[in-house]
């Protein structure tokens, strides 16, 4: 197993992903979602250089000290997965790219970036330093945008009572505080403080989920991956919930030349004969009981690899 250093915020599924990539000297990696460097680090230990994608500059002190302690094999570029062609620009080869996908326990553990519903803090929810907030959305939104994120989004069955409830209490005065908002939410649901997870987990995810554009970004950053990596070259994604990994099975199920066949009149979009990936491995890795039992974040995790072949990537072949 391999070990590594302390760090705010421990990388999941870590032996299976560097299984996943088989990272060798000479191997040019993305690490698309760099956050505090575990994928990275252990990547480099193998001698290969990695690129590291992350748009939240709080993560730069980390990117620093992979630096200084990979010489020459290790640079950040601030950008989210929809950046990832232009962060590879100029690169003659691509071995690798890694996703790790949604909030990172670092971002949930500072109380400043809005992200925990257990921390009082500004209601933001950004992972950058740009753009829309989650305050933006609960207090300008209309109730059926609103709702529907919230069922979209998080599953939540109560969401028309929610987004009721926040615009009642808007109009008296606005939210900016992460508890505020928590306390509206628990109190909409009926304070269901004896289910398995707390009343305003599913509208906290929601609305991180449409402030970062969070699916929209993975669809763009496998599609960047996949017009990136050379023949031969691994993806590897890690997801943490079903909308995540429906978007990864598909794209893989897709780019693998397994989808259903469709209509005959259907414009033609790829050669079936000439899939663009193929399977690592079979169906989703999930994390060992050991890991599940140290790092609760692993419980969820799923792993979905695949290699690139020589086919052109997806494209339109016909209008």
């Amino acid at each position: 197993m391999i070990q590594q250093s302390a760090s705010p915020h421990a990388p999941v599924l870590i032996d299976e992903v560097i299984e996943a990539l088989a990272p060798a000297p000479g191997d040019v990696i993305v690490d698309a979602t760099f956050g505090a460097g575990g994928y990275s680090r252990a990547i480099l230990a193998h001698g290969a250089q990695v690129i590291g994608l992350d748009r939240d500059p709080t993560v730069q002190p980390f990117a620093d000290a992979v630096a200084a302690d990979f010489p020459g094999q290790f640079r950040l570029v601030r950008t989210p997965f929809s950046g990832l062609a232009q962060a590879v620009a100029g690169v003659p080869r691509l071995d690798g790219a890694v996703f790790d996908i949604g909030v990172s326990s670092m971002q949930l553990d500072q109380a400043e970036r809005g992200f925990s519903f257990m921390r009082d803090g500004p209601l933001d929810m950004r992972m950058g330093d740009e753009g829309l907030t989650a305050a933006d959305i609960v207090n300008t939104w209309d109730h059926g945008p609103m709702a529907h994120i919230f069922k979209l989004y998080g599953d939540e069955r109560q969401s028309g009572r929610v987004a009721t409830a926040i615009l009642r209490r808007r109009s008296e005065r606005p939210f900016d505080r992460t508890l505020d908002l928590a306390e509206v939410v628990e109190k909409a649901l009926g304070g269901r403080r004896g289910a398995p997870i707390h009343p305003a987990t599913r509208v906290f995810q929601a609305l991180r989920i449409a402030v970062n554009d969070e699916l929209g970004e993975l669809s763009a950053g496998l599609a960047a991956a996949e017009a990136a990596l050379s023949p031969g070259g691994r993806l590897a994604v890690v997801t943490f919930h079903s909308l995540e990994d429906r978007i990864v099975k598909a794209f893989l199920t897709e780019r693998t030349g397994n989808s259903p066949a469709g209509s005959r009149h259907a414009p033609v979009t790829i050669d079936p004969r000439k899939p663009s990936f193929t399977l690592a491995f079979k169906g989703a890795r999930e994390a060992g009981e050991t890991e599940r039992s140290i790092n609760p974040r692993a419980r969820s995790a799923k792993l979905r690899a695949a290699v690139r072949t020589s086919a052109p990537a997806w494209g339109r072949m016909a209008a």
